[in-house]
């Protein structure tokens, strides 16, 4: 019976995983049934395409072609070979795979961006790439200046994958240079703000990419999330329009329905991001948007969980700041302040590393003291940090010092026309009874983001104060003092 390949290929393409590896089975048995001879090349391409299916469907055990004598694997062989061994953790056999494709094309970014986060070194990566003279006596891979943009390129995600997020956009940018509208490089330098919270300037990068090319899909639920932050709902809702008319079937599309569906239906949204994480098991922002949505459902217990999965696949600066959210409202401090350490560890040279370790601190009133230090830290590293400056605000306030608070504030307003930081002032001056000043400052943020929910909801509450009513219920402090002696001094000697 002849199968034709090029049907299994449109069977993947269309993500009909079942179909395809049904006709996968018939086209390997079918192969072997009817030819005796059939060479061990063409076998060999038959299982790669029965491996593509499995792979869709994750029955991996089945689909790690080991039968395929080394000889006979193509690029794409062991490209697929190597997203097997990973989805099914053998690290170990999966760099081979990765080293053997670069060995034959070093242009394979996705071989290079996976050896990266198997923490493979950069120097070992650029190791691979072929250095065979050719008739004019120069090495191939020098042509055109080659060699040193993709060595660049192969050091900025090496560093983004140790978190040396500052590293990586250094060299990106470079790379952008060289590559002006480079629809890749644009989206990877997103990504990297995004996560970092640089927000404006990823979602103005995002744009610029969707702007060059309106049909990617790469990093789009990550744009969706900014989209959210900034309370632009009607961008939101043009861009899962978007989406859904290119490819309803990625994972991206599904967490970008699960940002939009929050505000309505936050079980719905649940139900989006646990869709996005059955298509694809290893889709970080799936487990990022699952893990918020239990925050905000008051199941921090199953938050930790979505983090937790998050960070096995790569740990980055969201699912630490998530599980420290999480572990916080579990009142497990303990816990939240080993997160946090382990943050600063991963990251030394982030400012929002340092300001998670304070938040910990913060959250109990015997803390309050080492929490000022690291959100000062954090501001000596990154003076610009809107985040340390709110977060140190809010502890003058806690202390009793709004006056220190209100100069704090007041000196970024200088140079940061930011809706966060009139909604921080506003709230100052509410607590501290001078109400005019902080209706000012509400409408200066909903000038600067009309759609500001913080701002709104604060209006509400100045406007119960104006009437002489209490907008808040009386609270008991609850503190949760943490004895570690050990980690004290160990944050003193990262500090």
């Amino acid at each position: 019976m002849d199968v034709p390949k090029d049907q299994i290929t449109t069977l993947l393409d269309h993500g009909l995983y079942d179909s395809a590896q049904m006709l996968g089975c018939f086209l390997v048995s079918s192969s072997s049934a009817t030819n005796a001879e059939t060479s061990p090349y063409i076998k060999a391409e038959n299982l790669v395409l029965l491996g593509d299916s499995l792979y869709g469907e994750k029955e991996y055990r089945r689909a790690l072609m080991e039968g395929i004598p080394s000889k006979s694997r193509t690029l794409r062989m062991n490209l697929t070979m190597g997203k097997l061994y990973r989805h099914s953790r053998h690290n170990r056999a999966a760099v081979a795979c990765y080293k053997e494709c670069l060995r034959h094309c070093p242009y394979i970014l996705e071989a290079i961006t996976a050896l990266a986060e198997l923490s493979v070194p950069a120097k070992d990566i650029i190791s691979l790439f072929p250095q065979t003279p050719n008739r004019s006596g120069r090495p191939p891979f020098d042509h055109f200046d080659s060699s040193r943009w993709l060595q660049r390129y192969v050091e900025a995600q090496c560093c983004i994958a140790s978190n040396d997020y500052k590293g990586g956009l250094e060299l990106f940018t470079e790379l952008l240079q060289r590559f002006p509208n480079n629809v890749h490089i644009l989206l990877e330098i997103a990504k990297v703000e995004a996560i970092i919270g640089r927000n404006e300037d990823a979602i103005l990068n995002f744009e610029k990419a969707r702007s060059v090319d309106p049909y990617i899909v790469t990093y789009m639920d990550e744009y969706a999330m900014l989209l959210k932050m900034k309370s632009d709902y009607s961008k939101l809702n043009r861009l899962v329009h978007d989406l859904l008319n290119i490819d309803p079937t990625r994972p991206e599309i599904f967490v970008a329905l699960s940002v939009l569906w929050e505000r309505k239906d936050e079980r719905g949204a649940l139900a989006y991001a646990e869709q996005s994480l059955r298509v694809d098991e290893r889709h970080i922002p799936g487990y990022i948007m699952k893990g918020n949505l239990f925050l905000s459902l008051n199941r921090p217990d199953a938050a930790v969980t979505a983090f937790r999965g998050a960070q096995e696949l790569r740990p980055d600066l969201r699912s630490y700041q998530g599980l420290v959210r999480s572990y916080l409202a579990l009142s497990k401090v303990k816990e939240a302040l080993y997160a946090a350490r382990e943050a600063m560890k991963a990251m030394p040279q982030s400012a929002k590393a340092l300001k998670l370790v304070g938040d910990v601190h913060a959250s109990n009133s015997s803390g309050r003291e080492k929490a000022k230090k690291f959100y000062e830290s954090a501001l000596r590293l990154e003076p610009g940090y809107l985040g340390a400056a709110l977060a140190l605000a809010e502890l003058h306030v806690a202390e009793g010092r709004n006056g220190d608070a209100v100069s704090l504030l007041e000196r970024y307003l200088k140079d940061w026309a930011d809706d966060s930081l009139h909604i921080k002032l506003a709230q100052v001056f509410a607590a501290t009874n001078l109400l005019q000043e902080a209706l000012s400052h509400y409408e200066a943020a909903l000038r600067i983001n009309p759609q500001n929910e913080a701002a709104k909801k604060g209006l509400e509450r100045l406007e119960k104060q104006m009437k002489g009513v209490d907008p808040d219920a009386p609270e008991e402090d609850e503190e949760n003092e943490v004895d570690d002696a050990d980690g004290e001094q160990e944050e003193g000697e990262l500090l």
